[in-house]
């Protein structure tokens, strides 16, 4: 990566970390109830029985409420685990998942882990990210596990990034190695960016 593009992605993923630190409860209930709403309807419309997701951070658009009614509703959901070999293992979330710190300080669940290769089973995959562009162009958070997981996937079923509605940007500094999303979900709408053109 070249320093120019590294010292881009780090500056503006510490604005927007500033901007997420700034919002108010009321906002994030808000987006909590929006987002919700929008996975729904993004998992209704996609007919997906299998999704994967991942556990929401107090700064993130909240993703826990969505976890919690899919798996009521009988949805196979599976949670990332980070390894430190860059890599993502896997477990399928359960309505009484003891959740714990893993790296990095992230929400993990407990429990059996699935190897890297039990994501190619799901049928739509909804990630983090800190902005994504019109182009679907994603900036996650510089450690890299979901570009590698999207980049090693063959048949990647469509992947969504959930964000803020003010984090659909024009343009996001990126690499060669910086995979793209189908789409995003944000608390307000939900955007195909295959079809923005």
């Amino acid at each position: 990566m070249s320093d120019v593009i590294d010292q881009a992605k780090r500056a503006l993923r510490a604005d927007l970390r500033e901007r997420r630190q700034n919002l108010t409860d009321a906002a994030r209930e808000a987006a909590a109830v929006g987002i919700a709403e929008q996975l729904d309807a993004l998992v209704a419309a996609t007919g997906a029985t299998s999704v994967s997701c991942f556990l929401s951070m107090t700064t993130e658009p909240d993703t826990r409420r969505f976890v919690r009614e899919a798996v009521g509703r009988g949805i196979r959901v599976l949670l990332p685990v980070t390894r430190v070999d860059g890599l993502l293992d896997w477990a399928v979330a359960t309505a009484d998942g003891e959740i714990a710190e893993g790296l990095f300080g992230l929400p993990e669940p407990v429990g059996e882990l699935l190897g890297p290769i039990a994501v190619n089973d799901v049928d739509l995959m909804i990630i983090p990210a800190a902005a994504v562009d019109r182009h679907g162009m994603r900036l996650g958070w510089g450690r890299g596990y979901f570009d590698k997981t999207i980049g090693s996937m063959e048949g990647c079923p469509p992947v969504y990034a959930v964000i803020f509605d003010s984090e659909l940007v024009d343009d996001v500094p990126r690499d060669k190695h910086d995979q793209p999303v189908s789409g995003v979900v944000t608390p307000t709408r939900t955007v195909d960016l295959r079809r923005a053109g």
